[in-house]
Order: structure tokens, then sequence, then C-alpha cells
């Protein structure tokens, strides 16, 4: 008498997928990932390069000529290398401020901030990382702009009375202090992206409080003007790279201060609203 036994073959354990943290790091990667993966990022952020450098080398050639012909124009009579080099900070300061908007509210606009917030649960990490990581971006590519142009621009106004090098009093100071001025407004571009959730919002909010704002201060009585006027946002920032300074506006130091304080208040806004409203 036989017996037969059957032969069961079980299967393979599957391996256990690993368990993944969430950690900063990470956290950290996936927005230098989704940054460098939009092409917005790139335009964007080669227009404010481009506005940086071309627009001061176009102040830079327009004294130099008008240094050569004798009719110089009364805005560029007292002008340095430094400021003519700067000159187009405030065209740049609205495509790093745009971009540093598109950041956060385009991801509101896609329906995106629903797969990383579910993936970030605690949310503010995410917050965090994407002004972190945009504003490396923007102040070391602003910092390159900015002596990109000084170091043409003064070649260009070489032999007259504007000209400076590298090595002259408060030259580097002035430099930095553009790049980082930039870099802290795309930290406001992003910070008001998150706060507003809306890209048309942070954009206008952008522009008002850098141009249109400073401009209706100027309608008000001069007192006041003296008063208010050094603590705007972009008042204060432009202390932080002019060459020298006046009564009516703020040392370097106390320029970052000022503009430091306005951009811990937007990150605060926008870390209120993070935690506090649903997607």
């Amino acid at each position: 008498m036989s017996t037969l036994t059957a032969t069961v073959e079980t299967p393979p354990a599957t391996p256990a997928r690993p368990a993944y943290r969430v950690t900063g790091r990470r956290v950290l990667s996936s927005e230098w990932a989704k940054l460098w993966s939009l092409r917005s990022t790139w335009i964007t952020l080669g227009l404010g390069l481009l506005f940086l450098v071309a627009f001061g080398l176009i102040a830079a050639s327009r004294y130099k000529s008008g240094i050569d012909s004798g009719d110089i124009d009364k805005h560029f009579a007292a002008s340095t290398a430094v400021s003519l080099s700067l000159f187009g900070t405030n065209f740049a300061q609205l495509a790093l401020g745009v971009l540093g908007v598109l950041v956060t509210a385009g991801e509101y606009s896609t329906g995106m901030i629903r797969s990383t917030l579910a993936a970030v649960p605690r949310r503010l990490p995410v917050l965090w990382s994407k002004a972190a990581v945009f504003g490396v971006v923007a102040l070391v590519a602003a910092t390159l702009g900015a002596f990109v142009a000084f170091v043409f621009g003064s070649r260009i106004v070489s032999g007259t009375p504007a000209a400076m090098g590298l090595t002259h009093e408060g030259v580097l100071r002035s430099l930095l202090g553009a790049g980082l001025y930039l870099g802290l407004v795309g930290v406001i571009g992003t910070a008001l992206g998150a706060l507003l959730r809306s890209v048309a919002g942070g954009i206008s909010v952008l522009v008002a409080t850098l141009m249109l704002i400073p401009g209706l201060i100027s309608l008000l009585p001069s007192s006041w003007q003296d008063d208010i006027g050094p603590y705007l946002p972009s008042n204060a920032g432009e202390s932080m790279f002019a060459l020298t300074h006046d009564a009516t506006s703020l040392s370097p130091t106390a320029g970052l201060l000022v503009f430091l304080g306005w951009t811990v208040l937007a990150l605060a806004g926008a870390a209120y609203r993070l935690v506090r409203s649903d997607v």
C-alpha cells in the first residue's frame, strides 16, 4: 500500500517595505526637486538675472556717454559705479518676488498642495523648506548678478568720477547687501503665496508693498514721511546696499534688521494660516 504525499509549495515571503520617516533633509530634497522641475523657475530666474545685469550696464553706459558729451543727466550726476551697477535691483526684485509667489501659490492653483501635505502632515516643515530652498537660490543668483554687473559696469565707467573698484570702502558690503536683499524678497514672495494661496493675489500684494506704498507715502506731510518712510520694506532694503546714507535713511545694519522683521512677519502669517485652515 502506497501513500501519496502532497507537497504544497509556499510562495516566497515578500520583503517588508522599508518604513520611511519624514525628515527635514528629505523635505528639503523634495522641495529642491520640485523647484527645478518647473519651467517657470528657469525662465523667471533668468529674467531676474537679466534685469539685474542688463539695466546696470545700461545705466553705466548712459552715465559714460553723458560724461563724454558733457551733458550728464542730473539723476546720474552723483552716481557711483556701485549705484549704477545695482540700478536693476528694483526690476530684479519683481522677478524674484513673483517666482517666490509661484513656488507656494502655484501648488494651490494646481491642487498639488494636497499631495505635498499628505506626505508631510505636520505642514510647517513644508513652508520652512520652500522658503529656505528658494531663499538660498535667490540669494546666490542675485549675489552673482550683482558682482557681474559691477565688474563690467566698473569697466564702462573707468576713468570717470564714478569709477570704483572692489577694494573701495563699502563696495563689497553693498554688493553682498543687494544679494541678501533680493534673497529675502524671494522669501517674502514665498510667504505671501502661502498666506494668500493665490498667484494673482500674492503678486498684487508684493508689487503694492515694494512699489506702490512708497509712492503713496510721498503724498503725506514731510514730517510723516521722515518717520514712516525709512521703515517701509523697500526703503529699509535699499539701505542694506546703499553706498552712502543720510539722516533720512537707516544704516545698513538697521535696514537689515527692519527688513528681516518684515520677512519674519510675512512668514508668521503664512505659518498661522497653514496650521489653522484646511487646504
